[in-house]
């Protein structure tokens, strides 16, 4: 008679021998209900408020690309976290920002970092950028009905693409359509002024410094048109966090260095409030 491989303590061989390089593919195939797309949701009546994250921004510079978020999560209209943080590193060369659900946002992330991690371990290869933009785009696609029901999550990507030698942005929709976006990119409830401001002061030939106060400064913008995003609070040292993507891999900018950014901005805008001025001709 076979041992029960739960009282054994020891694993069933399908945990040792995976099929598939997908950790989706093989944790949908032996704990299906672990998957977030797959939990059924209780009946609800009435308004739900839930914490939703705001506004991420990219924007690529030669050399590499820059990933920024603000730090305010919204449940209604009120402020549900002042230092939510909404930037993560996918892997060593890439980074997610979230937007949406917070909850099954952050939870996607932490999936999408083992996916990745799962396929360097199983190919011993990590996975092109591009592949992983796919992954991802999987991923949203398979939380489709939570989304209908009102618990989406709309990240932005970003990373270093080693064949091609520069940094890329990739945006979706809540279905999982997938689009490649040229400079610079915008996502969530501030999304639209911070865009603006991205259309204005965006330049090919930015340099790392130059990208990374841009992206600081199209959060501002968006927070001063946008209730729930929250803008840089001086008082009690929350700035946006900002991350930088290369060559030599994901870093993330640390504090005194966001804060001295911060800064140099609110200084300037003392002056002129609605920002930096974009040239007529």
């Amino acid at each position: 008679m076979e041992a029960n491989p739960r009282s054994t303590g020891r694993l069933p061989a399908a945990f040792l021998t995976p099929g598939s390089s997908s950790f989706m593919d093989f944790l949908g195939s032996h704990a299906p209900e672990l998957l977030p797309g797959n939990r059924p949701l209780p009946p609800v009546k009435g308004a739900l408020e839930i914490p939703h994250g705001t506004t991420i921004v990219a924007a690529s510079f030669p050399g590499g690309v820059v990933l920024a978020g603000d730090r305010r999560a919204t449940m209604g209209n009120v402020i549900a976290q002042r230092d939510i943080e909404k930037v993560f590193p996918a892997d060593e060369y890439s980074a997610v920002g979230i937007a949406g659900t917070a909850g099954l946002a952050v939870e996607m992330v932490k999936l999408f970092q083992l996916e990745l991690e799962h396929f360097e371990k199983v190919e011993g290869v990590p996975l092109s950028l591009e592949g992983k933009a796919n992954r991802l785009s999987t991923m949203i696609r398979s939380n489709l009905g939570m989304a209908m029901q009102g618990l989406a999550v709309v990240p932005l990507f970003a990373g270093w693409d080693a064949d091609r030698q520069k940094g890329r942005i990739f945006s979706y929709d809540v279905t999982g359509g997938r689009s490649e976006e040229q400079g610079y990119a915008a996502t969530g409830s501030g999304s639209l002024f911070a865009r603006g401001a991205l259309k204005k002061l965006f330049r090919e030939d930015l340099t790392e410094e130059q990208a990374t106060t841009l992206v600081v400064q199209a959060l501002y913008d968006a927070a001063d048109d946008d209730s729930a995003t929250g803008g840089p609070d001086l008082a009690r040292r929350i700035f946006p966090i900002v991350t930088v993507i290369t060559d030599e891999g994901f870093r993330r900018l640390t504090e005194d260095q966001c804060s001295e950014i911060v800064r140099a901005i609110h200084e300037r805008r003392l002056q002129e409030p609605d920002g930096p001025r974009a040239a007529l001709l």
